[in-house]
């Protein structure tokens, strides 16, 4: 997924609070590629949210 992606199916988060939560290791895991752009593999976006409903 990219990060446009992501932030849609977050619901509208902005694209400097997702870069915060990876400064803050809070973010989904993700893959850069030689471009300097983010991937996030949809299998570990459902991880990470499963484990915010957990922790909640």
């Amino acid at each position: 997924m990219t990060v446009p992606q992501v932030l849609s199916e977050l619901g509208g988060v902005s694209r400097r609070t997702f870069y915060r939560w990876r400064e803050l290791g809070q973010a989904p895991n993700a893959i850069k590629l030689p471009n300097g752009e983010l991937r996030v593999w949809r299998s570990d976006f459902t991880a990470w949210l499963n484990g915010l409903g957990k922790a909640a």
